[in-house]
Protein backbone atom coordinates (compact mmCIF):
# COMPACT_ATOMS: atom_id res chain seq x y z
CA UNK A 1 0.00 0.00 0.00
CA UNK A 2 0.82 3.20 -1.05
CA UNK A 3 1.49 5.99 1.63
CA UNK A 4 0.38 9.26 0.79
CA UNK A 5 1.99 12.51 1.96
CA UNK A 6 0.29 15.98 2.80
CA UNK A 7 1.44 19.33 2.38
CA UNK A 8 0.31 22.00 2.83
CA UNK A 9 1.29 26.27 2.04
CA UNK A 10 3.60 27.81 4.18
CA UNK A 11 1.85 31.50 4.20
CA UNK A 12 4.47 33.58 5.48
CA UNK A 13 6.78 31.89 2.81
CA UNK A 14 4.38 31.74 0.18
CA UNK A 15 3.21 34.59 -2.61
CA UNK A 16 1.03 34.64 -5.64
CA UNK A 17 1.01 37.36 -7.69
CA UNK A 18 -0.18 38.69 -11.34
CA UNK A 19 0.76 41.54 -13.79
CA UNK A 20 -0.93 43.04 -16.72
CA UNK A 21 -0.30 45.67 -19.18
CA UNK A 22 -1.79 48.99 -18.43
CA UNK A 23 -2.37 51.63 -20.70
CA UNK A 24 -0.43 49.32 -23.33
CA UNK A 25 2.85 50.68 -22.28
CA UNK A 26 3.90 49.52 -18.61
CA UNK A 27 2.65 46.38 -16.32
CA UNK A 28 0.37 46.30 -13.41
CA UNK A 29 1.37 44.32 -10.88
CA UNK A 30 -1.26 43.10 -7.80
CA UNK A 31 -1.21 39.78 -5.57
CA UNK A 32 -3.39 37.99 -3.70
CA UNK A 33 -2.75 38.10 0.18
CA UNK A 34 -4.88 35.16 1.36
CA UNK A 35 -4.73 31.60 -0.16
CA UNK A 36 -4.27 28.04 0.52
CA UNK A 37 -2.63 25.06 -1.24
CA UNK A 38 -2.57 21.54 -0.66
CA UNK A 39 -0.29 18.58 -2.16
CA UNK A 40 -1.25 15.20 -1.83
CA UNK A 41 1.84 12.82 -2.95
CA UNK A 42 2.14 9.18 -2.94
CA UNK A 43 6.05 9.23 -3.51
CA UNK A 44 8.88 11.91 -3.18
CA UNK A 45 8.65 12.88 -7.13
CA UNK A 46 4.88 14.74 -7.30
CA UNK A 47 4.74 13.20 -10.52
CA UNK A 48 1.26 11.92 -9.29
CA UNK A 49 0.10 14.12 -7.04
CA UNK A 50 -3.34 15.73 -6.13
CA UNK A 51 -3.24 20.18 -6.38
CA UNK A 52 -5.83 22.01 -4.60
CA UNK A 53 -5.40 25.92 -4.00
CA UNK A 54 -8.32 28.29 -2.81
CA UNK A 55 -7.78 31.45 -3.40
CA UNK A 56 -9.91 34.39 -1.40
CA UNK A 57 -10.85 37.07 -4.24
CA UNK A 58 -11.26 39.81 -1.91
CA UNK A 59 -7.76 39.43 -0.69
CA UNK A 60 -6.43 40.87 -3.95
CA UNK A 61 -4.46 44.07 -3.52
CA UNK A 62 -2.71 45.98 -5.98
CA UNK A 63 -1.18 49.32 -3.52
CA UNK A 64 -3.86 51.32 -5.36
CA UNK A 65 -7.62 51.10 -3.00
CA UNK A 66 -9.94 52.43 -5.90
CA UNK A 67 -8.11 49.99 -8.40
CA UNK A 68 -8.44 46.94 -5.40
CA UNK A 69 -12.35 48.12 -4.97
CA UNK A 70 -13.33 48.14 -8.97
CA UNK A 71 -11.05 44.59 -9.16
CA UNK A 72 -13.44 43.22 -6.08
CA UNK A 73 -16.71 44.39 -8.31
CA UNK A 74 -18.89 43.07 -11.00
CA UNK A 75 -16.32 44.15 -13.62
CA UNK A 76 -14.11 41.93 -12.26
CA UNK A 77 -14.24 39.29 -9.60
CA UNK A 78 -17.61 39.93 -8.36
CA UNK A 79 -16.31 38.80 -4.71
CA UNK A 80 -19.77 39.15 -3.44
CA UNK A 81 -20.91 36.28 -5.52
CA UNK A 82 -18.00 34.74 -5.61
CA UNK A 83 -15.99 34.90 -2.91
CA UNK A 84 -13.65 32.13 -4.01
CA UNK A 85 -10.97 31.46 -7.18
CA UNK A 86 -10.36 27.71 -6.82
CA UNK A 87 -7.69 25.69 -8.63
CA UNK A 88 -7.55 21.72 -9.43
CA UNK A 89 -4.38 19.94 -10.71
CA UNK A 90 -5.40 17.28 -13.14
CA UNK A 91 -2.13 16.57 -14.26
CA UNK A 92 1.55 17.44 -13.38
CA UNK A 93 4.02 16.53 -16.27
CA UNK A 94 8.22 16.09 -14.89
CA UNK A 95 11.01 16.52 -17.42
CA UNK A 96 13.37 19.06 -16.48
CA UNK A 97 10.61 21.28 -14.51
CA UNK A 98 7.44 20.05 -14.39
CA UNK A 99 3.90 21.46 -15.99
CA UNK A 100 0.63 21.67 -14.28
CA UNK A 101 -2.60 21.29 -16.20
CA UNK A 102 -5.70 21.77 -14.04
CA UNK A 103 -9.25 23.63 -13.66
CA UNK A 104 -8.57 27.37 -12.90
CA UNK A 105 -12.83 28.53 -11.63
CA UNK A 106 -13.20 32.54 -11.61
CA UNK A 107 -16.54 33.59 -11.21
CA UNK A 108 -17.71 30.68 -11.64
CA UNK A 109 -16.15 29.27 -15.00
CA UNK A 110 -13.75 26.26 -15.31
CA UNK A 111 -11.24 26.83 -17.71
CA UNK A 112 -7.70 24.74 -18.35
CA UNK A 113 -4.64 26.15 -17.79
CA UNK A 114 -1.12 25.29 -17.56
CA UNK A 115 1.52 26.46 -15.51
CA UNK A 116 5.57 25.90 -15.88
CA UNK A 117 6.73 24.69 -12.54
CA UNK A 118 10.40 24.91 -11.39
CA UNK A 119 10.57 22.52 -7.89
CA UNK A 120 13.24 24.14 -5.42
CA UNK A 121 13.53 20.74 -3.65
CA UNK A 122 13.45 19.74 0.08
CA UNK A 123 15.26 21.05 2.97
CA UNK A 124 14.64 20.53 7.16
CA UNK A 125 13.89 23.91 8.62
CA UNK A 126 15.46 24.72 11.93
CA UNK A 127 12.67 23.34 13.68
CA UNK A 128 12.31 19.80 12.01
CA UNK A 129 9.69 20.47 10.01
CA UNK A 130 10.05 19.53 5.76
CA UNK A 131 9.86 21.76 3.56
CA UNK A 132 9.61 21.90 -0.44
CA UNK A 133 9.32 24.79 -2.57
CA UNK A 134 8.05 25.49 -6.06
CA UNK A 135 7.83 28.50 -8.58
CA UNK A 136 4.71 28.70 -10.80
CA UNK A 137 4.28 30.95 -14.23
CA UNK A 138 1.97 30.80 -16.20
CA UNK A 139 -0.13 32.82 -18.74
CA UNK A 140 -4.18 33.13 -19.33
CA UNK A 141 -6.49 35.53 -20.94
CA UNK A 142 -8.84 37.00 -18.40
CA UNK A 143 -11.65 36.91 -20.87
CA UNK A 144 -11.82 33.29 -20.83
CA UNK A 145 -13.64 33.89 -17.56
CA UNK A 146 -16.14 36.73 -18.07
CA UNK A 147 -13.14 39.12 -16.87
CA UNK A 148 -14.08 41.51 -20.16
CA UNK A 149 -14.00 45.33 -18.71
CA UNK A 150 -11.82 47.69 -20.32
CA UNK A 151 -12.06 51.30 -21.74
CA UNK A 152 -10.58 51.99 -25.30
CA UNK A 153 -8.03 54.95 -25.44
CA UNK A 154 -7.96 57.65 -28.04
CA UNK A 155 -4.59 56.72 -29.13
CA UNK A 156 -5.38 53.33 -29.96
CA UNK A 157 -5.71 50.31 -28.22
CA UNK A 158 -7.47 49.62 -24.58
CA UNK A 159 -6.40 50.04 -20.92
CA UNK A 160 -6.04 47.09 -20.12
CA UNK A 161 -4.52 43.99 -21.61
CA UNK A 162 -6.54 40.63 -21.85
CA UNK A 163 -2.81 38.51 -21.00
CA UNK A 164 -2.59 38.09 -17.42
CA UNK A 165 0.36 36.65 -16.41
CA UNK A 166 0.78 34.23 -13.02
CA UNK A 167 3.73 33.90 -10.97
CA UNK A 168 3.86 32.21 -7.71
CA UNK A 169 6.45 31.29 -4.63
CA UNK A 170 5.01 28.97 -3.11
CA UNK A 171 6.92 26.37 -0.26
CA UNK A 172 5.00 23.72 1.53
CA UNK A 173 5.41 22.12 4.93
CA UNK A 174 4.87 18.27 5.02
CA UNK A 175 1.85 17.21 7.46
CA UNK A 176 2.75 14.39 9.59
Amino acid sequence: METQTKWVTDPAHSELLFKVKHLMITNVKGEFRKFDATIIDSGNDFSNAAVQATIDASSVFTNNGDRDNHLKSGDFFDVENHPEIRFTGKSIKNGDNYQLLGGLTIRGITKEVLFDVEFGGFIKDPYGNEKAGFSLSGKISRKDWGLNWNAALETGGVMVSDEVRINAEVQFTRQA
